[in-house]
């Protein structure tokens, strides 16, 4: 039985992709998906029978959920997702939880007689997503607080706060980024985020950005 890999010495060159647009996975967060289109059933078919990892990478048009063409450009970083959970639904669909491992970049495609689509990646630039609690001492946690307090009572976000305390500072600002209602390109940012840091002042910035325009608006009214 295949294991969720350790390092980048665990993870092959050659991946599957699901090209998926707002769909955001991170490193070390998890994302339920519904698997109902052939060709991405055969896709889960053959990562069941292999390593289990996928590659989530959001199409360059992000006006069409899910290109059906091959030709469709795709964004340049994605994320490799490890199957923790999978059911088969009686429509033959499938339920599988996702588990990020790693970020990648996109080398070029493989051209296979695969009903899907496969490329050559690289996740030597992203060794650090190996290890959860990089980056964590440079968050200003009180701050992220703050602002995502302000930001789910603003957007009407059901959360946890009292649990908070529990909760790693790289968990927090993941967790926070996936619950995220931001589009497909605010998305992207999110993920190519350098650092932990710097996604956390990402969404920071987001946030205030949007609520500041609706009091702007308001003041118009």
């Amino acid at each position: 039985m295949s294991k969720r890999p350790k390092s980048i010495a665990d993870i092959e060159g050659t991946q599957p992709l699901f090209p998926l647009s707002g769909a955001l996975l991170l490193p070390h967060t998890q994302r339920p998906l519904v698997v109902f289109e052939t060709r991405y059933i055969d896709l889960i078919d053959s990562a069941l029978a292999g390593d289990r990892l996928i590659g989530l990478i959001q199409p360059e048009d992000d006006s069409v959920e899910s290109p059906s063409g091959r030709d469709a450009l795709l964004r340049k970083t994605g994320c490799l997702g490890y199957i923790t959970q999978f059911e088969e639904m009686r429509d033959e669909n499938y339920m599988i939880v996702l588990e990020g491992v790693t970020r990648f970049d996109l080398v070029e495609e493989v051209h296979t007689d695969a009903s899907f689509r496969k490329a050559r990646i690289t996740v030597s630039p992203y060794a650090g997503d190996f290890d959860g609690r990089i980056g964590e001492d440079q968050v200003n946690r009180e701050k992220f607080l703050s602002v995502m307090r302000d930001y789910a009572q603003f957007a009407d976000i059901d959360f946890d706060w009292a649990g908070i305390s529990n909760i790693s500072t790289s968990d927090l600002v993941n967790t926070c980024c996936l619950l995220s209602p931001y589009g497909a390109s605010e998305k992207q940012v999110l993920l190519e985020a350098s650092s932990l840091n710097q996604r956390a002042e990402t969404l920071i910035a987001l946030a205030e950005m949007e609520m500041a325009r609706a009091r702007i608006g308001s003041k118009l009214q």
